[in-house]
């Protein structure tokens, strides 16, 4: 029996796009099994409907569409968040953090609809498909996984037009040309990579932004705002409580209209080659000032030089598509346990690209003006004590100088 003949039921993460609704007839006639099609709002900001009705269209009678903002904000963004975590430097994961979300609602909707089989749309140059199937393998093992762009003989553009006409699948106008460039959206981000992007050295078209007005037609008054934390996450602007996807959409509006949030980079892929992005953060890249800010009153100096040791490990792990994994795990506990006393309220200010903490205060604050003051403290501190303090940090350096090492030297 072969491999095609092993599969009676699939699962499809579904967007209704050309590329995966040529996977889904493709599986259709490779297989010969039947398509249950997932398809997730994670905040896109696009009309979800039309892929249900081109599901229903091909015959699927299983389909699921199911609107996963807030989960995807409260337990995937957020705890992301609680690291303070970048990718080299500089990215938020928009697109990593999506991606086992999507895995283990296509995994639970596989199990519950008795799949043997689950499918995704990534292509095998990218993260994508190991920050998918990663998933997968965790949370069932046996599973069976089909990626097409590993399987089929659909290379080009070209031929995948010719499959979608042959198999009267309804292809848009502006599908019918090249696509200038690749867009990947949610809640968090946009990202767009690709073609009219693929030379570093050339500057991004403004076309390419989708989530940011331009730093320089933002207004030239800032705007101040005030985001509450409770635990480490965000809970207010202004004083208005909100869910976390709506705290984070509101916080994509003030970024937007305050060009925040732009980011042009090479990035180093899990699959060994560089990659140049496009990327727009606008809410994330405010959310990560203010937390930053909020637990700088809060946290202990080395429970916040331990954290940031272990962010970019952490921030490789999700990348990476190790959100299941054991250490993951363990991390997230380590950082979990930090939170609990990073509660209180910061005013940012933004303005043309810039996020810039005006204040905060907290209930927990570890910051003593007696202790800290160049007034009179009262004898809050006792300045004789850094004499001691500094000749034990010295000694080692002292010794070695005793021996000719001095200023450092081996």
């Amino acid at each position: 029996m072969s491999a095609h003949q092993d599969v009676k039921k699939v699962v499809l993460a579904y967007s209704g796009g050309l590329d995966t609704s040529v996977i889904l007839r493709w599986l259709q006639k490779t297989y010969n099994c039947e398509v249950v099609t997932f398809t997730a709002d994670l905040g896109q900001g696009e009309e979800l409907e039309p892929a249900r009705k081109k599901a229903e269209m091909f015959g699927v009678k299983e389909i699921f569409v199911e609107d996963l903002r807030e989960t995807f904000v409260k337990d995937y963004v957020f705890p992301m968040f609680r690291a303070n975590t970048v990718y080299e430097g500089q990215y938020l994961l928009g697109t990593s953090i999506a991606r086992p979300l999507i895995a283990k609602r296509q995994i639970e909707i596989a199990e519950a609809v008795g799949a043997d089989a689950v499918a995704h749309g990534a292509t095998g140059k990218g993260n994508d498909q190991v920050r998918f199937e990663l998933g997968y393998y965790a949370l069932k093992p046996d599973v069976k996984v089909i990626s097409p762009w590993r399987e089929w003989e659909l290379t080009s553009r070209t031929k995948l037009l010719e499959f979608a006409e042959e198999n009267q699948i309804p292809v848009t106008k502006d599908k019918r040309g090249e696509a200038p460039f690749s867009v990947d959206a949610n809640l968090l981000h946009s990202s767009s990579e690709g073609k009219l992007l693929e030379d570093p050295a050339v500057a991004p078209d403004e076309i390419v932004f989708q989530r940011t007005i331009s730093p320089e037609a933002a207004p030239d008054k800032a705007t101040e705002i005030s985001i509450d934390f409770v635990n480490g996450d965000p809970v207010a602007i202004n004083g208005v409580a909100m869910t976390p996807a709506t705290l984070l959409t509101r916080l994509n509006e003030l970024g937007r209209d305050n060009g925040i949030g732009r980011l042009d980079i090479v990035e180093n892929r899990f699959v060994g080659m560089k990659s140049r992005g496009i990327y727009e953060t606008p809410g994330g890249t405010i959310l990560l000032a203010a937390h930053r800010s909020i637990e700088s009153i809060t946290l202990d100096r080395e429970a916040a030089h331990l954290k940031d040791s272990i962010m970019p490990r952490y921030a490789e792990l999700i990348y990476n598509g190790f959100w299941f994994s054991p250490e993951r795990r363990m991390l997230q506990a380590l950082i979990d346990a930090s939170q609990h006393s990073v509660t209180g309220r910061v005013r940012m200010k933004l303005y043309k690209g810039n996020v810039v903490c005006v204040g905060r205060e907290s209930p927990n604050s570890l910051y003593d003006t007696r202790v800290v003051t160049f007034e009179e403290d009262e004898g809050a501190y006792n300045q004789q004590d850094a004499q001691g303090f500094i000749k034990l940090n010295a000694l080692r350096l002292r010794l070695g100088g005793q021996i000719g090492r001095r200023g450092g030297a081996l």
